[in-house]
C-alpha cells in the first residue's frame, strides 16, 4: 500500500502534469511578449496612420445602466490584433517549417497512367479499367 506522499509525488512527476505546468508558463510569457508588441509597436503603428483607436466613451443609458459598447469594440480591436499577431508569428512559420518536414511518399511502382484518361493503372493491365482503352500497344 502507497502513502499518501508517494502517491503525491507520483502524480506531480507524470509527464502530462509538467508537461502541463511548462505549458502555461511558456504560454504566459509569451503572452507577455504578444501584449508587449501590440501595444509597443502595432497600435503605436496604427495610431500614426489613423489616430489612436480608442473607442471607450461609445456606449449609451438604458434605466441608468451604462452600456459601454466602445470597451466593448477596443476589446474586438485588439483581439484581432493579438490574433494577426499570433498567427504570422507561430501558425505562418510552424505550417511552413511543417511543410519544408513533410516527406513525399515514394512512387507507387506498380501503377502506370493510362496513355488516353491519364488514370492510375496497375502496370501489368492490358485494358484500361476507367476508359477501357487497350494498353497492349501502347507505348506507357
Amino acid at each position: 500500500m502507497k502513502g499518501l506522499g508517494q502517491e503525491f509525488k507520483e502524480f506531480i512527476l507524470r509527464g502530462n502534469v509538467v508537461s502541463l505546468a511548462v505549458a502555461v508558463i511558456i504560454g504566459t510569457a509569451f503572452t507577455a511578449v504578444v501584449t508587449a508588441m501590440s501595444e509597443f509597436i502595432i497600435m503605436p503603428i496604427i495610431a500614426a496612420i489613423g489616430g489612436q483607436p480608442d473607442f471607450s466613451s461609445i456606449g449609451f443609458e438604458i434605466n441608468g445602466s451604462h452600456i459601454g459598447i466602445g470597451s466593448f469594440i477596443n476589446a474586438i480591436i485588439a483581439f484581432l490584433i493579438i490574433a494577426l499577431i499570433v498567427f504570422f508569428m507561430i501558425v505562418k512559420p510552424m505550417n511552413a517549417l511543417m511543410e519544408r518536414s513533410r516527406k513525399e511518399p515514394p512512387a507507387d511502382p506498380t501503377l502506370k497512367d493510362c496513355p488516353y484518361c491519364l488514370n492510375a493503372v496497375p502496370i501489368a493491365a492490358t485494358r484500361c479499367g476507367h476508359c477501357t482503352s487497350d494498353l497492349s500497344g501502347a507505348a506507357v
